[in-house]
């Protein structure tokens, strides 16, 4: 195996330059602002886990962690989502806190993918928790959430859709009772949205003509609310209509907080961690072809923790929405670039400091070389750097000679 060039990387991983951190940081703080607003609270946990505690609680395949060793040949892990570990905190450091406990967070997350192009080993979330709420309120309040965070974020045009864990479940035991490999198989391909392939399944597996057609009709459950009626027609199964009846209440709460026009439902959707028992949904940016918000209610999670309790959430795919984010730069800082002389150091430096005391004000400095005309003029100079030759990023050039 060759040596890596100095300046290659590690697949999936990369390097962001200023302009785009700042637009990172600018949607960062929107979010959190906004998730401030209805009462969430930040919270950090580790980059390095335990394997046997968060790693396995994630539910993330082994094939997706990166596992390390430490000095005393334990596993850890680099943390492959923020749900676990804030339902390890929850479980222990806040084990005295009343419920609901309603938490936010920023941070980078790792996933281990083979070779698979395109695919990013770490990425940046943005999300919050409601813990200690079984409620339907409490679901549609994070899809609510979830909505006004990414019109902070600087998403104009964008769907929530909404499915449901049980109802997939209680529909595929109900057509396949006893055979759990081919409901996994079914799923798997909904998953990928492999609808082509979940038909061939279908006529694989050689069922009754009923219960393929019923099963094929899963595929026509995305639309409005009026998808939620015909799907109690479907099923007879009783967690598959309580599941249903769920979900209309969901419906029901995010009209009343008038968000329900960014909706739809789309019962085919299975979220992409096994420890979803109930609401999921995910959030699609126009033109992009994959979510850039993603969430739903995992009840069993800390119960892995010891301390049982209801919990649901969702986490925005920071580093995808800047590809579609349209940010309102009118209150860009104002950048200033002063110049001196090198006799004139303490008079610039003075101002320099002055004027970062302004609110946003980004001022650098910068010794003028001998050979300068501007150096030896015995002026000193202040204008807009409209026009300047290498001073087009700045708003104002001040020189001190």
């Amino acid at each position: 195996m060759s040596k890596p060039k100095v300046f290659e990387k590690p697949p999936g991983v990369k390097d962001y330059l200023p302009e785009t951190v700042a637009k990172l940081r600018q949607i960062e703080t929107n979010v959190l602002e906004c998730m401030q607003k209805w009462g969430y609270r930040q919270i950090i946990t580790p980059t390095l886990e335990y394997y046997d505690t968060v790693g396995v609680a994630s539910t993330t395949s082994d094939r997706k962690l990166f596992k390390l060793l430490d000095k005393k040949g334990t596993t850890v892990v680099l943390r492959a989502d923020v749900t676990a570990p804030i339902a390890r905190v929850v479980a222990s450091l806040l084990k005295d806190h009343s419920f609901p406990l309603r938490l936010s967070y920023h941070a980078n997350v790792f996933r281990a993918f083979e070779d698979e192009a395109g695919r990013e080993a770490e990425f940046f979330q943005t999300g919050a928790e409601l813990v200690g709420d079984s409620s339907a309120d409490a679901d549609a309040e994070m899809v609510a959430l979830a909505i006004a965070c990414l019109k902070a974020a600087g998403i104009g045009h964008f769907k929530i859709a909404l499915g449901h864990v049980g109802f997939l479940n209680g529909l595929l035991q109900e057509a396949l009772p006893d055979r759990p490999e081919q409901q996994e198989a079914l799923k798997e391909r909904l998953l990928q949205h492999d609808y082509v392939g979940y038909h061939d399944l279908l006529r694989r597996y050689e069922l009754p003509e009923a219960v393929r057609e019923e099963l094929e009709a899963i595929l026509r459950l995305r639309g409005g609310q009026e998808i939620c009626e015909q799907a109690k027609e479907l099923s007879r199964d009783r967690g598959a209509k309580e599941a249903i009846g769920h979900l209309c209440q969901v419906w029901d709460v995010l009209h009343a907080y008038g968000v329900s026009d960014h909706v739809l439902v789309d019962l085919t959707m299975v979220g992409d961690f096994t420890y979803y028992t109930g609401m999921t949904f995910e959030g699609y940016a126009a033109d992009l072809g994959f979510p850039v918000c993603s969430g739903g209610r995992y009840d069993n999670l800390l119960a892995q923790f010891d301390r049982p309790a209801a919990a649901t959430g969702f986490a925005l795919k920071t580093n995808r929405i800047l590809e579609v984010a349209n940010l309102d730069r009118t209150d860009a800082p104002y950048r200033v670039l002063v110049r001196y002389a090198p006799g004139k150091i303490g008079e610039a430096l003075a101002c320099a400091q002055q004027l970062r005391q302004r609110e946003r004000v980004i001022v650098e400095t910068i010794r003028m070389d001998a050979s300068d005309p501007a150096a030896s003029s015995g002026r000193n100079v202040s204008e807009r750097a409209d026009g300047q030759a290498g001073a087009a990023e700045y708003d104002e050039v001040i020189e001190f000679a």
